[in-house]
């Protein structure tokens, strides 16, 4: 690589790391944030490390453990707040790039290695998931980097490769549970097989790892086994005698896939095709080159070619089948093998190919240089922010890179390349700057969590009618209860107390006649799913509802 490139693609990375950091105080905007957020608050509020409450005394059993408690490490060390929710996640987002950058040179080359790494940082789901976030990004670095050990582990036994590998698959268990060792037993597996060793797996090294990975596995298995399996008697999905270890090792994992499980989705498309088209814009502005390489490995397969390697090639499409197969089909699935997309893709990126193969790589990038920017400047004009500075930043920014790359970059290859990232980092630029912040502050929970901080409400005590306001209980600075809307007429206290509802359960109790007293009122936009006419500001007013704190009179006044 020239210098002058290896100065650009550092330029980039610096730029791709401040964008996809450019969220991390954004307050949330969806439920899901808010939840992971409450439920390591909760363990702290609880001194608890291994029972996970929605609520103080609600027991959740859904998602594993480790997410948590990377984020009640972060509480604990820097407080409870929107970043440091983010904080653990973005590490391990760092950690994938650079577990991505390990496993590249050591197949490839240096120059695929940079070009691997820079395409996960511009792909748009990542640089979204990246503040709207969930588990995506701790799995991004935990299976990458599983991978990378195993396939050093696989030529050359070495006790750090061995712990390494089983320590980082143990975490991606804890984290999302078993279907992750689709992606890293998977990888493994093709790789034994397309070289044709596979009876190299009967080897001691591999029930080491295996083992290894079942003791790291241990601390989840405990805390489901004392909040569950220990107490019968909990009623968890309308049932009793509800196991956690088997929710863990089954229902979670298997019944998802079947969508038979207690948690599974009443409207299915069904549609094994969902993340083919999802990738169009999920991994723009690569997917067009994804399918490609997909398309090429694939040709060298049946000619009996070899490829560099057939670690990701095999993990990264047997999650992505299971995947399509499952009933539970969610665009975010996929970031997790993002790093393994990444790696098929970068080599034609910088390889050269076929006249055919050159003009569709380069029709590929065009389309996303075009329309990236193009939406984002539609969506900027329908969404009228108070301001436009930070848009301004932006063109002025990448314009200013882009006239770089054209006088400093000469061959064509390469400057459509820097093109494409900066395109991708324009659009994410503004999402994570501008309309991320434009949606949350219509999150009425926020700003009702806000009023009940101040301090005239200090010492009342808080509830939510519906267990789906969890941005409001994490922003609210103390424990929030739940108390369902039914037992609201029979709730009794002599001290005041305040409760936070949306719009549906205000209309149910003027229905059912309720004695209350209305303390505020917030604007909000009641759905996650941003609907045009939200963004389109003279139509916003269409769309917006309100959500409300109130109170019961007690004996005395309020």
């Amino acid at each position: 690589m020239k210098d002058t490139n290896r100065i650009f693609y550092l330029l980039l990375f610096v730029l791709a790391l401040a964008v996809n950091l450019a969220g991390i105080n954004v307050k949330f905007f969806t439920d899901d944030p808010g939840l992971y957020a409450s439920l390591a608050k909760n363990l702290l509020y609880k001194k608890d490390f291994f029972e996970l409450f929605t609520y103080t005394n609600v027991d959740w059993l859904d998602k594993p453990h480790f997410p948590f408690w990377a984020v009640l490490l972060s509480f604990k060390i820097f407080g409870i707040s929107t970043w440091a929710y983010r904080l653990p996640a973005l590490l391990f987002f760092c950690i994938s790039l650079l577990y991505t950058f390990l496993f590249t040179r050591k197949f490839y080359n240096r120059d695929i290695a940079f070009v691997a790494v820079l395409i996960i940082m511009t792909a748009q789901h990542v640089l979204l998931s990246n503040t709207d976030l969930r588990a995506e990004p701790y799995l991004m670095g935990l299976i990458i980097g599983a991978i990378y050990h195993i396939s050093k582990l696989q030529e050359r036994y070495t006790i750090a490769d061995l712990l390494l590998a089983a320590l980082l698959t143990a975490c991606a268990i804890m984290t999302k549970g078993l279907f992750v060792l689709v992606a890293i037993g998977g990888a493994l597996l093709g790789q034994l097989i397309f070289q044709k060793k596979l009876a190299g797996l009967v080897k001691f090294k591999w029930l080491a790892l295996a083992v290894l990975t079942f003791i790291f596995t241990l601390p989840e298995l405990y805390a489901l086994y004392i909040q569950f399996d220990l107490h019968p008697e909990k009623t968890i999905f309308g049932m009793q005698h509800v196991s956690g270890i088997k929710w863990f090792l089954w229902d979670s994992q298997f019944g998802r896939f079947l969508n038979s499980g207690p948690i599974n989705r009443k409207a299915v498309s069904g549609s094994v095709f969902f993340y083919l088209h999802t990738l169009l814009w999920a991994f723009a502005p690569w997917c067009l080159l994804f399918y490609y390489a997909i398309f090429k490995n694939i040709k060298k397969l049946f000619r009996g070619d070899k490829l560099n390697e057939y670690y990701t090639f095999s993990g990264g499409l047997l999650l992505l089948v299971l995947f399509s197969l499952s009933g539970f089909q969610l665009p975010f699935y996929t970031n997790a093998i993002f790093p393994l997309f990444a790696i098929i893709t970068a080599p034609v990126c910088v390889e050269k190919l076929s006249a055919f193969g050159t003009k569709l790589r380069l029709i590929g990038w065009w389309i996303f240089v075009v329309t990236l920017p193009a939406i984002i400047l539609l969506l900027h004009y329908f969404l009228k922010p108070a301001n436009s500075w930070l848009l301004l930043v932006d063109i002025a920014l990448f314009g200013g890179m882009v006239l770089l790359a054209v006088i400093n970059v000469k061959e064509l290859q390469k400057r459509v390349f820097i093109f494409s990232c900066l395109a991708a980092l324009f659009t994410g630029f503004y999402l994570n700057t501008v309309f991320f912040k434009e949606i949350a502050a219509y999150r009425g929970e926020i700003a009702a969590a806000e009023y009940v901080n101040q301090k005239p409400f200090n010492g009342f005590p808080v509830y939510s009618l519906k267990t789906e306001n969890n941005g409001f209980q994490f922003y609210c600075r103390r424990p929030v209860n739940y108390l369902p809307i039914a037992q609201f007429d029979k709730f009794n206290s002599t001290k005041a107390a305040i409760f936070y509802i949306n719009q549906l359960s205000m209309d149910y109790l003027v229905q059912t006649h309720a004695r209350f007293t209305v303390l505020h009122s917030f604007i909000t936009y009641p759905q996650e799913n941003i609907m045009p006419k939200f963004i389109n500001k003279t139509t916003r007013h269409e769309v917006l509802g309100h959500v409300y704190l109130i109170t019961k009179p007690v004996p005395g006044g309020f």
